[in-house]
């Protein structure tokens, strides 16, 4: 993509109204299914793991690069349940991008969304749904940055950087720079080992959990 192009996408504006037939097709689709519920217990809830590549840290600026995501059912990490796009590979001009932001709301299928640091994480994509597609992007979000320190006291009691906890619980996370779908399985790893923590402090359904995520976040920034 080039340079005008990537500005485009950014600054595409109110694009809503000149989507194609097909992309408007699949929005409907998106909107009409049902939110699943989120009263079930962690295991029989499916949990999507984001994490997203930027070319800076302000989503009111920044552009936005790449978009993975990684499922987790069952308790179990699903390897044939992933999304990924390089949005700088896309035609920001066309409806390349508008097709693949709407194949990731298909893929999340409204499932509460997991990631490290919301502001980050859902700025960005917040700001792409609304520019690119028109969508109010507001899912139900947990905030692992502020989550692990709320049920692993002993292991960290303030925000640490994610490489805290990824030494922290012994995950391997090779060398170098890592990719957005490699962070999205380390995420998803720490995860599976927090609601087993979550769970034995009676915090044992997606609904306490984001929660928990809410109130974490609230009181450690008010105090």
């Amino acid at each position: 993509m080039t340079m005008l192009g990537l500005k485009k996408f950014l600054f595409r504006g109110s694009a809503s109204a000149n989507l194609p037939d097909d992309v408007r097709a699949s929005l409907d689709v998106w909107r009409a299914s049902p939110a699943p519920s989120l009263d079930d217990m962690h295991f029989h809830t499916r949990y999507v793991v984001v994490d997203i590549v930027s070319s800076g840290p302000n989503p009111d600026s920044d552009r936005l690069l790449g978009l993975a995501a990684s499922s987790i059912w069952k308790g179990a990490i699903q390897p044939d349940d992933t999304f990924y796009v390089d949005f700088s590979t896309l035609d920001g001009e066309g409806a390349a991008v508008d097709r693949q932001l709407t194949a990731f709301l298909l893929f999340a299928a409204k499932s509460p969304l997991v990631t490290y640091h919301i502001p980050y994480v859902g700025g960005f994509l917040q700001r792409a749904f609304k520019e690119r597609l028109g969508v109010d992007f507001q899912p139900q979000w947990v905030d692992l940055a502020w989550l692990l320190p709320s049920m692993f006291e002993d292991k960290g009691d303030s925000v640490m950087p994610l490489d805290h906890w990824i030494e922290v619980f012994g995950l391997d996370a090779g060398s170098g720079r890592r990719d957005a779908m490699a962070n999205t399985l380390l995420l998803a790893r720490i995860f599976q080992m927090m609601t087993v923590r979550a769970v034995g402090k009676q915090v044992d359904t997606a609904a306490h959990l984001i929660d928990e995520s809410r109130a974490s976040s609230f009181l450690r920034r008010n105090h």
